[in-house]
């Protein structure tokens, strides 16, 4: 499955973005989706994920500001981030990460850009 992400851009602290991350194909089976960050200089880290179940977790630094949200008629993943902070400012990742039987299938999308001045 190949993964497109967008709407990231450059926002005042304390503002709103909605990312989306368009699948190639249908998402309604696959296991989990995730957004991931990566900031200049550290590691890529979860940020949140949604199963198939629409069941979701949360990294701490996320927890009562990001929203992840799964359409899958539109093979879609949204990450709905409010009250945004400086040290959200990374380039985010969407991510698949799939079964077939028992091999395990992960795929990457291309990162989008999220700014966030103080």
């Amino acid at each position: 499955v190949q993964l497109q992400a967008f709407g990231g851009g450059l926002v005042q602290a304390g503002g709103s973005l909605r990312l989306s991350c368009a699948a190639s194909r249908s998402i309604f089976s696959i296991n989990v989706m995730s957004w991931y960050r990566q900031a200049p200089g550290k590691q890529r880290e979860v940020v949140a994920a949604i199963g198939s179940s629409g069941s979701t977790d949360y990294a701490d630094s996320a927890k009562g500001r990001f929203t992840i949200s799964r359409e899958n008629a539109k093979n879609t993943v949204y990450l709905e981030m409010n009250n945004l902070k400086p040290e959200d400012t990374a380039v985010y990742y969407c991510n698949a990460l799939d079964r077939d039987g028992s091999t395990w299938f992960n795929y990457w999308g291309q990162g989008t850009q999220v700014t966030v001045s103080s």
